[in-house]
């Protein structure tokens, strides 16, 4: 509720128009997939470690010296793929080196010792720990979060605040506006160096965000030296990865606005013009309005101050050679890079007036193409109702049109736009793994890292306890032949949700396929070993027997594991079938006794007795299609009709009124799956065992020979 208010309050604020954050660094892979994997993977090297168990956790490992903005994360944020823009003299800044004076546990010693306090005088909020305690227990808990950031942001309590936000950001890096408040936080305790380390964490982890860029502008603008002459270009390479990393948005209006009134501001008018030149050609939400505007910055500055010296001469060249202003030889007159004839008002007037509507016709060519690519995007934008991160799911209406947006971009987009489109989708839907999936399998045809990048960025962050997307990893990780890679993301997921028997069964089918069999089958031992139910005892049980018979081609220790198994769970049908399936798989002659007294150990069994019947009927039936003893025949078809009058004798019962016990009725009630199942398999295996059309077994009567074989005679 709270990251919703926030975002809400900030697009009131947008007159009348909505702006979105978005996320992370993918949009950096290009075409060419020769970008080095820095390109691909945010710098976490400067990523602080969050402690769950130590208060005084902050938000960084570094700490810059006196004022000077080090950008060194942003030389990761991603170049355009259309535009290539380099950056001017100023983004020399953004490699600044900053050596660190103190780490944050120096900066957290400092505090302590300004305070007089040692470590474990440190005096938390007196109902700190009461809200900490609901997040520590359940870091899903969203509306705990909000309650404990509103509670330490209260009480002005910085160490407190730095340990709740660290944690917080951890989980949720894609609410832009806490990172907004964890700065803010920062800068009332004149922290300038930690809110500047703040807002460059954030931009790290949604470099989207056309809000949190424009707040850190104008946190620079009012922190550093206005009169340091180095201030303008430091802000201006700012500028430059702020547009580079989020200017393609749809919704990126009021960032270029901003950049563009900057250089206005300085009377940079051929830096204006640049600027327009780039964003006339990308589709968003205001692109008429960033014409009009151009056009009116054309026709109140003269064009020699509009564009470079290079293309004023070139300029001129062209239309004078489209009026014939030219010798007749040819050979255009050397006044042409002069400055115009002051003594001729009307040519003066002419041909800047020329050359203004030459300038401005170059440019609606790109209008005229950027308006039809906005066109067709435009019913999609309008569809996106909530473009900010939240916990509440989003509406089914809301997905389609993200699902439908992103079929649309993927078939008539550039690799750039659907990267930034998937990106702003994650904003939203970060949650729903089925988008995280289809960013991952998109990135298969363009970047091995950049898949990677999606899978992790999904399984580390957001959808740490969602098993398909992990196992997909896992999978394509394999493919890569990163299989300790491929070991570990398994384990992670283990460890994070246990129980998961698709988990465990996918790293017993990882060793088996790389050949660890001892691996695999100590797996699923240990399966075994710590199953809650019998029931899961049982599933492992069997997919464990069915390794020794056909991978290890061990059938007395397949059978061992099952009849282990039966023992503890003796109601199990599948245990009794895959008992009998596996004897079955080995030589029917050889291995007569083994089935048999599989059979047996189901007939005698505590299973409803219509299951027994059930393996009873199949025993006859092998007896008499395999058997070499028709005594055993005898004895087993004897047995038979005596389950069918006990049977009988308890529906008996049952019609006169004798009820079973309680407890022997809840039984039934329970195993009545069981009985289906068997029922199930019998049907499966009509082909050969469907023997009731010929042999009446069924009957509770001897066996009618007369039906096969006439009388003698008399």
């Amino acid at each position: 509720m709270a990251a919703r208010g926030l975002s809400q309050t900030a697009l009131s604020q947008n007159d009348g128009l909505t702006f979105i954050d978005e996320s992370d660094l993918c949009k950096s892979i290009s075409t060419s997939n020769s970008l080095p994997v820095e390109m691909l993977i945010p710098n976490t090297s400067e990523t602080h470690e969050i402690s769950t168990s130590n208060p005084e956790a902050v938000v960084s490992e570094n700490k810059v010296i006196g004022q000077e903005t080090s950008l060194e994360p942003f030389t990761n944020l991603p170049h355009s793929l259309t535009m290539q823009v380099e950056s001017p003299e100023g983004s020399a800044s953004m490699d600044t080196e900053s050596q660190a004076e103190n780490s944050s546990p120096d900066r957290i010693v400092e505090d302590i010792e300004n305070a007089g306090l040692n470590d474990s005088e440190i005096p938390f909020p007196a109902e700190y720990e009461k809200f900490w305690k609901v997040v520590e227990d359940n870091p899903q808990d969203f509306t705990g979060w909000t309650y404990l950031l509103q509670y330490v942001e209260q009480e002005n309590h910085i160490l407190a605040a730095r340990r709740a936000f660290d944690h917080f950001l951890s989980h949720y890096p894609y609410c832009y506006g806490y990172w907004k408040k964890y700065a803010d936080l920062e800068r009332r305790h004149t922290n300038l160096t930690e809110a500047d380390e703040v807002y460059r964490q954030g931009l790290q982890a949604i470099p989207l965000s056309v809000d949190l860029w424009l707040h850190y502008i104008n946190f620079l603008k009012e922190t550093l030296d206005s009169n340091n002459p180095e201030t303008d270009a430091k802000i201006k390479s700012v500028f430059e990865h702020a547009v580079l990393a989020a200017g393609t948005d749809f919704r990126s209006d009021r960032l270029w606005e901003t950049y563009i009134n900057w250089e206005n501001d300085r009377g940079n008018l051929e830096e204006v013009t640049a600027i327009y030149d780039r964003i006339l050609g990308i589709p968003t939400q205001l692109y008429s309005h960033h014409f009009q505007r151009f056009r009116d910055h054309v026709q109140n500055h003269l064009p020699k101050d509009l564009i470079s010296p290079e293309d004023f001469i070139n300029l001129r060249q062209e239309l004078a050679s489209t009026n014939a202003h030219f010798d007749n030889d040819g050979i255009p007159r050397n006044d042409l890079a002069a400055e115009i004839d002051i003594n001729d008002p009307a040519r003066i007037v002419s041909e800047i007036e020329n050359m203004r509507h030459r300038i401005i016709e170059v440019r609606q060519e790109i209008y005229n193409h950027n308006e039809n690519e906005v066109s067709r995007r435009w019913a999609f934008e309008e569809g996106i109702k909530r473009p900010y991160f939240h916990v509440k799911p989003l509406e089914k209406a809301q997905l389609k049109n993200w699902k439908d947006y992103l079929d649309f971009e993927i078939e008539n987009g550039t690799l750039e736009r659907v990267v930034v489109l998937f990106e702003r989708c994650l904003v939203a839907c970060a949650l729903y793994e089925d988008f995280w999936i289809k960013y991952a399998k998109y990135m298969e045809n363009h970047s091995n890292e950049g898949v990677r990048h999606v899978f992790s960025r999904a399984c580390t962050v957001h959808l740490s306890k969602k098993p398909m997307v992990h196992l997909l990893w896992a999978a394509f990780e394999e493919q890569q032949g990163n299989i300790n890679e491929a070991r570990r993301i398994l384990k992670t997921l283990e460890d994070s949700v246990p129980g998961l028997a698709m988990v465990r069964l996918r790293r017993v089918s990882l060793e088996r396929r790389h050949g660890n069999i001892d691996e695999a089958e100590f797996l699923l031992q240990d399966a075994i070993k710590n199953s809650k139910t019998p029931n899961e005892s049982s599933f492992y049980a069997v997919k464990l027997a069915r390794l020794l018979f056909k991978v290890e081609k061990s059938l007395p220790k397949a059978r061992k594991v099952l009849v282990e198994a039966i023992d503890i769970d003796k109601e199990s049908t599948k245990l009794y079938l895959n008992l009998l399936e596996l004897e079955y798989n080995s030589d029917l002659k050889l291995n007569e006794e083994n089935i048999l007294n599989a059979f047996d150990i189901a007939i005698s069994s505590s299973m409803p007795i219509e299951t027994r019947i059930a393996f009873s009927q199949r025993k006859v039936e092998f007896l008499e299609d395999f058997g070499s003893d028709v005594k055993k025949l005898m004895v087993a078809y004897d047995d038979h009709q005596q389950l069918l009058r006990d049977q009988e004798s308890s529906k008996r019962k049952a019609e006169i009124g004798l009820e079973e016990p309680e407890e022997k009725k809840q039984r039934n009630d329970t195993t009545l799956e069981s009985t289906q199942l068997m029922s199930g398999d019998l049907q499966a295996n009509q082909a050969a065992y469907n023997y009731n059309a010929w042999y009446q077994y069924n009957y509770q009567t001897p066996w009618n020979y007369g039906q096969y074989y006439p009388p003698p005679p008399t």
